[in-house]
């Protein structure tokens, strides 16, 4: 029974080594990576500028206090 096991195991891992081979094998899975790496960069410089954008509105709406220099007045 275990010599069974055996043969159906290497037979899964040939199938799989094929399968693996067929949809394009490492060259393509470095391909996909480095594409999701530059979508990534994209994304994060979107969200950047979104939060820079956001921020200005919430800090231009509240009082901007005044520097030390012009509550200092001249006598």
């Amino acid at each position: 029974m275990a010599g069974l096991a055996f043969i159906i195991s290497i037979v899964a891992l040939v199938l799989a080594y094929l399968a693996y081979r067929k949809s394009g094998g490492a060259e393509e899975l470095k391909s996909k990576v480095d594409q999701l790496g530059i979508t990534t960069d994209s994304l994060r410089e979107k969200l950047a500028d979104s939060l820079s954008r956001l921020e200005k509105a919430v800090r231009g709406a509240q009082a901007k206090p005044s520097s030390p220099e012009e509550q200092e007045q001249p006598k």
